[in-house]
C-alpha cells in the first residue's frame, strides 16, 4: 500500500501520495543537466497518451548526481516547461539516497531494488512503475528511454480497468 506521504510541488502547494491511488504512477528523479535530461520529451509522451487512463508521471528533481541539477524550484519549472513543454506534476529537490532520502523513495528502493538487490539508486531518470493499489510493479534504470515502458504501463493501465 502506498504510504501517506507528504509532497511539495516546484510552486510550493502541498499534496499527499494517497492523493494518487487509484493511479498508475510513474516516479522519476529527474535533472536538467544530465546526459539522459532528453528523456523528458519521452515521459511528457507517456503522460499525454495515458493521463486520461489513470497515468501520472511524477518528477522529482534531484541534485545528489553530478550536481545536475542544480537550480531553484522556479528555474527547474521554467527550464521543464519552456524547453521540454512538461506539464506532468514536478516536485521539490529530493534526495533519493543516503541519510536524507525522501521517504517514498525509500519505499520505491524496498519494494523494486536494482541489480542485485542493492537499493541506491545509480543516476539520475531512474524510473519506478505503481500499480493504482501503490505497490511497486519494477524499476527502470536510466537508459530504459520511456518509451520501453509503454506496455508496461499499458498493461498496469489494463490489469486495473
Amino acid at each position: 500500500m502506498l504510504p501517506n506521504i507528504n509532497l511539495t510541488r516546484l510552486n510550493g502547494e502541498t499534496e499527499q501520495m494517497h492523493d494518487y491511488l487509484g493511479k498508475v504512477l510513474l516516479i522519476v528523479n529527474v535533472a536538467s543537466h544530465c546526459g539522459f535530461t532528453s528523456q523528458y520529451t519521452g515521459l511528457q509522451s507517456l503522460y499525454t497518451q495515458f493521463q486520461d487512463r489513470g497515468l501520472e508521471v511524477l518528477g522529482f528533481p534531484c541534485n545528489q548526481f553530478g550536481g545536475q541539477e542544480p537550480g531553484t524550484a522556479a528555474e527547474i519549472e521554467q527550464f521543464c516547461s519552456t524547453s521540454y513543454q512538461v506539464n506532468f506534476p514536478l516536485f521539490e529537490k529530493t534526495d533519493v539516497n543516503g541519510s536524507a532520502t525522501h521517504p517514498l523513495f525509500e519505499y520505491l528502493k524496498h519494494g523494486a531494488p536494482g541489480f542485485l538487490g542493492t537499493e541506491a539508486i545509480k543516476w539520475n531518470f531512474t524510473k519506478f512503475l505503481v500499480d493504482r493499489k501503490g505497490q511497486v510493479i519494477r524499476r527502470y534504470g536510466s537508459a530504459d528511454t520511456p518509451a520501453s515502458i509503454a506496455n508496461d504501463i499499458e498493461n498496469a493501465l489494463q490489469n486495473a480497468e
